[in-house]
């Protein structure tokens, strides 16, 4: 899709995460759309939960737009071991980079939040205007809370100095180049680690966290690049948004999937004495349709055949 108001075109933008997962579809999805002046500052050299470092990167670059995606982040099990790392370093990232941003008179800044802000039991699809009703599941709380203060900043700035800052909350990504390692990936990744492992080495069968019976939804990497830079292109407005599919699948049923596609043969094991996090997970995303015209364009099964695949061909682990 183009961009018919040519807004990011010869702008100077900043991509913090820029070479990270999803900031590498951003910057492509960004030089398709006419962007040639892009800078992805590197942790060392620019270390942004420094605000000293920040104040550098602002007064080197002199962006006009900053996009936000940098951000500590992991599954589960990263969340539960490094708690206040996630909080201390999210929320120090993004109050400080907003806030030199706005004394730096950036043009635009495009915060990126996380699904995980959403509270415990938010009613499905999650709606926007249920954002503040309740406490986060507990496992992801720190850093989804540390994301959820840049909407409050956002819009704080905005009312009081009439700073362009937008905010958009992406659902759990997926897709090729994922972060693989086990320690700290999502889950889809995870699992298509441990089924091509498994049949690799001959196991009988895989382990998996929870009962099976959470849901969740996933967006394809490239489609939430798409989301972010129309995004940034079109939407000026104060109200957070939700960048999803608006496919909601449980967990069981995802696993399922995933076994089929790797052709693992084997036996799943439901490991129950680990956390199942958030009992449901789907949003409403009719908002980032009326305002800037995203639609997801990639269905999960597709995604997951893909992501397969990439894995498969990049690890030379070998169909069964």
């Amino acid at each position: 899709m183009s961009d018919p108001s040519g807004f990011l075109a010869g702008k100077r933008i900043c991509v913090t995460g820029g070479g990270g997962f999803l900031g590498a579809y951003v910057i492509e999805r960004l030089k398709r759309q006419g962007a040639t002046d892009i800078f992805v500052p590197r942790k060392a050299d620019y270390d942004l939960v420094d605000g000293a470092a920040v104040r550098k990167l602002l007064g080197d670059v002199q962006p006009e737009v900053v996009l936000h995606l940098a951000a500590n982040v992991g599954g589960i099990g990263a969340n539960r071991a490094h708690p206040a790392e996630f909080f201390y370093d999210n929320l120090m990232m993004g109050v400080q980079l907003l806030h030199e941003s706005w004394k730096h008179g950036v043009e635009k800044f495009v915060a990126v939040g996380t699904v995980c802000s959403y509270p415990k039991f938010t009613p499905v699809p999650f709606k926007e205007a249920d954002f503040w009703g309740g406490y986060p599941e507990e496992t992801n709380a720190p850093y989804g809370l540390a994301k959820k203060m840049l909407l409050v900043q956002s819009q704080s700035y905005r009312q009081q100095y009439g700073f362009n800052s937008i905010y958009l909350i992406p659902v759990n990504l997926y897709g090729p180049e994922d972060n693989f390692d086990l320690e700290t990936s999502h889950v889809i990744p995870a699992l298509i680690r441990k089924c091509l492992e498994a049949i690799e080495r001959g196991d009988e069968e895989v382990v998996v966290w929870g009962d099976g019976s959470p849901t969740r939804e996933f967006l394809y990497a490239s489609d939430a690049a798409e989301g972010i830079v129309l995004g940034a292109e079109r939407y000026n407005g104060e109200e957070p948004v939700n960048l999803g599919s608006g496919e909601e699948i449980s967990i069981k049923d995802l696993v399922e999937t995933i076994v089929e596609l790797t052709g693992f043969n084997g036996r799943l094991v439901w490991d129950t004495d680990k956390p199942n996090g958030q009992p449901r997970r789907g949003l409403d995303t009719s908002r980032a349709t009326e305002l800037f015209g995203f639609t997801a364009q990639t269905r999960l099964a597709q995604g997951l055949q893909e992501t397969v695949e990439w894995y498969r061909a990049t690890t030379g682990k070998v169909a069964s």
